[in-house]
């Protein structure tokens, strides 16, 4: 708790950076050669890891964890902090696209076959915002148990290799994108530098999904949006953010 750029939350560590703090690890981790993951820890990833150690243990050990959600916010105050800033794993891959344009990189989409957006249509919605980017990737079921099917050749002879990317999202959502983007650590020859999980953010960009207002968005109730857009898939997720996670915050101190 004594370490202000980061704070421990039910075990797992959330990193307090402000946006420059964030976009400067970004570059950092881009103008280096090793593996690094990203990953956007809000609410659902902190409950989610109390149950599944393999989880918490990738969050634990990942490059960097910005904090995503209102409830993380709250969660440093109640921890006597300062949370410098919240961002949502939408504006972070944002921000990550607009450095990989600039610098000519690859970027290899490895979207959930079974969601709104395929990664081709993803393709084509970054380009149209970002045509100096190289982009490749493919269509995965999210469901399979086994990780190893990220070596498969279904992958690696793909026509725009994974291994040859310099960054990697995927959307399989938490916590199948975080096992599944950790198990590409251990690649041979790859060069991939970045990897991030992005949840729903896929299709934010192919507008399958019209996200919240900007407003909504800054004092914290992009949730009521999505609530309302998606009230039977969002209900369950919703009340363990707005209800579980304060309880078990609060139980903590």
């Amino acid at each position: 708790m004594q370490d202000n750029n980061k704070v421990d939350i039910l075990g797992v560590r959330v990193d307090n950076f402000n946006k420059r703090e964030l976009i400067g690890k970004i570059q950092e981790f881009l103008a280096g050669k090793n593996f690094c993951q990203i990953a956007t820890v809000n609410p659902e990833f902190v409950l989610a890891a109390q149950k599944d150690e393999e989880f918490r243990n990738i969050l634990n050990g990942a490059d960097l964890n910005a904090a995503d959600g209102v409830g993380i916010k709250f969660a440093f105050l109640w921890y006597g902090k300062i949370l410098k800033k919240r961002i949502a794993g939408a504006d972070l891959m944002m921000e990550i696209l607009k450095i990989a344009d600039e610098k000519k990189m690859k970027i290899f989409l490895a979207a959930n076959s079974g969601g709104l957006s395929s990664y081709e249509e993803v393709a084509r919605a970054i380009k149209n915002i970002y045509p100096e980017i190289e982009l490749g990737g493919i269509n995965l079921d999210n469901q399979i148990s086994n990780f190893q099917f990220s070596i498969s050749n279904q992958i690696l002879n793909s026509k725009f290799q994974i291994q040859n990317s310099d960054i990697v999202f995927c959307n399989f959502g938490a916590p199948h994108q975080e096992k599944f983007l950790h198990s590409l650590k251990s690649l041979k020859d790859s060069k991939i530098k970045l990897v991030m999980g992005v949840g729903g953010s896929f299709d934010f960009l192919t507008g399958k999904i019209k996200r919240a207002p900007k407003i909504m968005r800054s004092i914290g109730m992009e949730w009521l949006w999505r609530f309302f857009q998606e009230p039977k898939y969002r209900a369950k997720r919703i009340f363990k953010a707005a209800i579980i996670f304060p309880i078990r915050i609060l139980l903590t101190k």
